[in-house]
């Protein structure tokens, strides 16, 4: 079975939200939209789109969307079988978070990692 096989978002926090997407936009030229962040859409060698795509977003840190973690950070991890993972990862002794979600956007779950970091899992929808 394949564990992770890609990164499917960043996420990060920071004192002053607007402020930071701003000087990204400004700066480095990444096309932050409204809701905090934009999806980087992939290619193929010659440039031509191909599925999939990664998320990037900032957060302000009043947010508790990482919790229990306290970083200032969450990296989310595509995977192929979430299901069959989180059970792999359970019986390895991982701190897995009980919560699994299914939507349009795909199955998602989470675990904790050794130094505390929360972990998203992402299974995207077929096609993605």
């Amino acid at each position: 079975m394949k564990r992770v096989t890609g990164i499917g978002g960043i996420f990060f926090k920071a004192k002053d939200a607007a402020a930071l997407r701003g000087w990204y936009k400004r700066h480095l030229g990444i096309d932050v939209q409204a809701w905090g962040g934009t999806a980087f859409t992939w290619t193929d060698d010659e440039g031509q789109p191909v599925a999939g795509s990664t998320v990037w977003s900032i957060g302000s840190l009043d947010s508790d969307s990482f919790a229990p973690s306290v970083a200032p950070f969450m990296i989310n991890y595509r995977v192929e079988d979430l299901h069959a993972l989180v059970k792999v990862l359970r019986e390895e002794g991982c701190n897995v978070l009980e919560k699994i979600d299914e939507s349009e956007y795909g199955k998602f779950a989470w675990v904790i990692d050794p130094e505390g970091n929360k972990v998203e899992l992402w299974q995207p929808p077929v096609g993605q």
